[in-house]
């Protein structure tokens, strides 16, 4: 993975991030939860992925001598 690849995805993120879509949907997911909040329940768990790679991938070697 490389450092430009991390970029885009959070760039996608943040425009995914704005779900003007789903503000009047009134479906409900499984019976119980709104579909807005399972996107957002589903966007975090991506989110949290991407940091993840983020600190694998991306993250700065530490050049310390110490």
């Amino acid at each position: 993975m490389s450092r430009r690849l991390i970029y885009i995805a959070l760039i996608l993120l943040a425009v995914l991030h704005q779900d003007f879509w789903l503000w009047n949907d009134a479906t409900l997911l499984f019976g119980f939860m709104p579909i807005g909040l399972a996107y957002h329940t589903a966007y975090c768990i991506v989110a949290a992925g991407l940091w993840y790679l983020a600190t694998k991938y991306a993250w700065p070697e530490d050049d310390s001598a110490s």
